[in-house]
């Protein structure tokens, strides 16, 4: 809901509030009548610190009065008359001032529309869905905004300070010097006639009195005005530490966890533009209240007072140097990670980022970015910060970048286009570990100075971990280390330790993320496939969901141990799946057509009880990447008894071809998708359109697929001679569930 319209709901002293945000510097009318527009801009995306950003603010107000002026001409009638001229007049007066200071207006209704949606807030019951009016995420930014609302007053009143403590010291140095020259005048009375030095002494002492009473007074005075400057800027680095945390240790890592999730397919982790925009501001408090410090320290120097200001002011520089460590280390990112399957001998890219590097100055000597790929031990060690310098576990060809600035974005990054991976140092493997379980990281590492070579930052930062293969046929385990390293990686962790086994329902939540996202669908795998999963990797009967919710899942049960009676893994089978139904079988998995998830024994009782020429599409137990067709039919060899029949599965190399649905067309004996659908209804907009006549006296030849048991076609002599591929047959008889033999194909 709009905030203005529960702005108005208000009462009390919240009403009271709200009105008085209004006046002449910005009508309520104002407020009222553009309420949708004012609410729908981007107030927040321009820095008010900034005076680059004027433009955009110049380009608010305009759009602003233009939106009043639309709105008064649209008005008719006699209520409409005077109201047509009330807002022609607030769109001159809001034009005229702050025509010449746009970010103002930026920052009155950037006030106002914080101001509405904490009274809104408060008064609203926290008890009711998303506070009654912002969600979580809004609130969160709104406290974000409002803290750094609340370090720029902090910033300011300190930088009023140290200008009133500056101003005072000066004066106090003037006085200084007065007294010194009060001393010189009274030595040198010494050289007067005892007469004169009489008549003068007296007063040039009552005067040097005065003055050394008022500069002791006045060094206590400094010395406090000192130490409340001190005391307030250790406030604000109390606030700007919060604020910092909030944005790096919260936002930051949530959007790196984002990114990581969106390795097995999950939703996109959204662009830096808020975060970069949070951090220049860090960057841009810190970096003021770092040279108030140092000014105040220079103030302290030129006039040294006794007291405990130099420790509190060294404190103060040892602390800010720390913030500004955190933030450019911690802003040193993966835009765009590499590859986490990487082959060698292949091109990759990456990108990297220093989200506060255009609001230092970074970019006026554009530092070089290098890339090296280390192993997971040496990962740790460098973590540790133990030595590892020059250590690398491969070569990597064009692995120097230099970072570039973005004016139109203000983004310094580097863009490794065109790497590649020419060799791998494997390490010593443990136990059953194969060569795909083995995870190395890419490190990228730069240096480059800030303020004038003032401080000297070394950065690095690694990659999401990479499993490094020499051949496509090690994709799939590798996808499998990589699944299952990105679904259950904890923040912070060792280099890369996950952990050994993970309930179900968390596996559950990653195969279905990464198989939405390879089959490219929004129809993700029921519960009733998460059950025939389940019983596939458990080796279990049991139909209740319930009965998995609390069981786990190994490592080795995933994608080490094969399936009992097979010679692959649970991950490779469904790997296989996946890799089927989106190269082949997309559409009809998203029209439903498929079941896919369901064994023999389910597919003859469902079956059983439909008319003959029912049938359904699963995938196979027995092969990886299969899909087959069991219907129900009469059994030719005894009369009165119907049977369930299952077809030899087909691969990706049959789909090449033929397709599913030209094969399924070609078998008349197939005439209702599973419940009770025309089979021609679901899959006739994929049928291959038939063959052009024949041309210059030749005829095309067709393939068509035929079951010889059931094969009733009779050649169309207009369309060419058909070439009949054979498919063997499995009959499932109704009275021996139990025996399925595999027909060879005739």
């Amino acid at each position: 809901m709009a905030v203005w319209i529960q702005a108005q709901q208000l009462q009390g002293d919240a009403l009271h509030q709200m009105q008085s945000l209004y006046g002449q510097h910005f009508p309520i009318e104002v407020r009222h009548y553009l309420s949708q527009w004012i609410e729908g801009q981007l107030w927040d995306a321009i820095d008010l610190e900034n005076p680059q950003e004027e433009f955009k603010a110049k380009r608010l107000l305009d759009s602003l009065i233009q939106e009043l002026q639309n709105k008064a001409e649209h008005q008719v009638g006699e209520d409409g008359f005077l109201l047509k001229i009330k807002l022609g007049h607030y769109a001159s007066q809001l034009k005229s001032t702050y025509d010449r200071c746009p970010l103002e207006l930026v920052r009155c209704i950037k006030h106002i529309l914080y101001t509405e949606q904490r009274l809104v807030r408060e008064a609203t019951n926290s008890s009711s869905p998303v506070g009654g009016m912002m969600d979580s995420m809004s609130q969160k930014y709104q406290q974000i905004n409002q803290a750094f609302e609340e370090l720029r007053l902090l910033t300011q009143d300190t930088e009023n300070d140290l200008r009133k403590l500056q101003h005072n010291q000066e004066y106090f140095i003037i006085q200084y010097q007065e007294s010194l020259r009060i001393q010189a005048q009274l030595t040198s009375l010494a050289t007067l006639p005892p007469a004169d030095r009489q008549l003068r002494e007296p007063a040039l002492l009552s005067k040097r009195a005065t003055v050394e009473a008022w500069l002791t007074r006045e060094a206590n005075t400094l010395q406090k005005y000192r130490l409340d400057l001190a005391e307030k800027h250790q406030k604000t680095l109390q606030l700007l530490r919060k604020q910092q945390t909030i944005i790096l240790d919260d936002e930051l890592i949530q959007w790196k966890r984002r990114q990581q999730l969106a390795g097995n397919g999950g939703p996109p982790e959204g662009g830096l533009d808020i975060l970069q925009s949070w951090c220049e501001k860090l960057a841009e408090t810190i970096w003021q209240n770092r040279q108030q410090i140092r000014r105040a320290e220079h103030l302290r120097q030129q006039l040294p007072i006794p007291g405990p200001i130099e420790e509190l002011l060294n404190e103060l520089n040892s602390t800010i140097t720390d913030i500004i460590s955190a933030l450019v280390t911690s802003t040193f990112i993966i835009e765009k990670q590499p590859p986490q399957v990487l082959k060698t001998q292949t091109k990759f890219a990456a990108t990297v980022r220093l989200l506060v590097g255009g609001k230092l100055n970074v970019h006026m000597n554009p530092p070089q970015v290098k890339a090296t790929i280390i192993s997971e031990q040496q990962a740790k060690a460098l973590l540790k910060n133990e030595n590892t310098r020059n250590d690398s576990s491969g070569e990597i060809l064009n692995n120097n970048c230099v970072m570039e600035y973005h004016q139109t974005t203000g983004t310094l990054s580097a863009h490794f286009r065109n790497m590649s991976l020419k060799r791998i140092k494997r390490s010593d493997r443990r136990g059953a570990e194969s060569v795909t379980e083995e995870k190395f990281t890419i490190l990228f590492e730069s240096q480059f100075s800030v303020g004038s070579n003032e401080l000297v930052f070394q950065v690095k930062t690694l990659s999401l971990p990479v499993v490094v293969i020499v051949h496509g046929s090690q994709d799939n385990n590798a996808t499998a280390t990589v699944l299952w390293d990105n679904a259950f990686a904890e923040p912070g962790r060792v280099p890369f330790l996950v952990p050994d086994k993970v309930l179900w329902p968390q596996l559950c939540d990653a195969i279905n993320m990464k198989y939405k996202a390879e089959v490219q669908s929004n129809r993700g795998l029921s519960e009733e496939n998460l059950v025939f999963l389940a019983q596939k990797a458990f080796s279990s009967s049991s139909n209740n969901p319930d009965d998995y919710r609390s069981m786990t899942m190994t490592w080795s049960q995933f994608n080490r141990e094969s399936l009992p009676g097979r010679n692959f893994t649970f991950w490779q089978w469904f790997d296989g799946v996946m890799e089927l139904t989106k190269k082949h079988l997309k559409p009809h998995w998203n029209d439903g057509a498929i079941l896919g998830f369901v064994n023999k024994q389910q597919a003859q009782d469902m079956l059983m009880s439909k008319p003959n020429g029912t049938f359904l599409l699963r995938f196979s137990d027995s092969e990886i990447g299969g899909i087959t067709i069991a219907w129900v039919a009469e059994n030719p060899n005894k009369a009165g008894e119907r049977m369930v029949w299952n077809l030899m599965p087909y691969t990706t190399k049959d789909f090449s071809i033929r397709s599913l649905a030209d094969r399924i067309s070609d078998l008349n004996h197939l005439l209702f998708l599973y419940p009770d659908r025309p089979k021609d209804e679901v899959f006739s907009k994929y049928y291959t359109p038939p063959l052009s006549k024949a041309v210059d006296g030749y005829v095309k030849p067709q393939i068509k697929q035929v079951v010889p048991e059931f094969a009733t076609v009779n050649p169309d002599p207009a369309s060419g001679n058909p070439t009949y591929m054979d498919q063997g047959a499995s009959p499932a008889p109704v009275n021996h569930p139990h025996a399925y033999g595999i027909y060879p194909p005739m």
